[in-house]
């Protein structure tokens, strides 16, 4: 059976990300201080990371060497969340398009009240977090703002403007972008902008922002 290309050849490291410096270097700066906070906001064009940065985040947390930024490859963790990988019961990727409802909500409020299987935390990334509905945020919001210590939020969405505000400005915000062609020039720097803003109720996240 064929295989995706953006399968096969998805980076399982943040050293293996490419043209994502401006949302790698704060992650890694916090993994390796022990600073991150309990839920992130991943916004950008389709295709740009934002998904395979959350599993690269989420492989950092729970590697048994960990957390670090370099997840060592070889640990049941690392193994099962590896291309090709079986997955692992303590990350949980769910898609707001189909199961943003306030009873999705609910279920997965009650799923994180339970310790991890096996691994340090309970990861979970919501993907297209903009399609979750009104009632199904205010169902996250206390779960979000108030977490167990062992759980962990990753929410991704090309559409950060119709995520509420709380959740919104709660998280830090990493923007993953598509990667420049070698031929144009660099990026502007946007170390000082101040986008990726830690939670008041996590340890101070790194101040590095990322852009659209």
């Amino acid at each position: 059976m064929a295989t995706a290309l953006y399968r096969r050849y998805r980076p399982e490291s943040f050293a293996e990300v490419i043209g994502q410096d401006h949302v790698t270097t704060p992650l890694r700066r916090a993994l390796r201080a022990g600073r991150v906070g309990h839920a992130y906001l991943f916004s950008g064009p389709r295709g740009c990371g934002k998904t395979t940065s959350a599993r690269i985040l989420a492989r950092c947390l729970n590697c048994e060497q960990g957390p670090t930024d370099t997840p060592c490859g070889t640990c049941d963790s690392c193994r099962d969340l590896a291309r090709g990988g079986a997955g692992s019961l303590d990350v949980v990727e769910i898609d707001a398009a189909s199961h943003g409802g306030v009873d999705d909500a609910r279920e997965l409020r009650e799923r994180a009240s339970f310790a991890p299987v096996r691994d340090r935390f309970k990861v979970f990334i919501i993907d297209e977090a903009h399609m979750v509905t009104s009632a199904g945020f205010n169902a996250l919001l206390k779960l979000v703002e108030e977490p167990p210590d062992h759980v962990k939020f990753v929410f991704a969405t090309t559409e950060p403007d119709k995520v509420i505000g709380t959740i919104r400005q709660a998280p830090g915000g990493q923007r993953p972008r598509p990667p420049r062609p070698a031929a144009q020039s660099p990026p502007p720097d946007l170390s000082q902008c101040g986008d990726l803003v830690p939670s008041e109720r996590s340890a101070p996240a790194p101040t590095t922002t990322p852009s659209g």
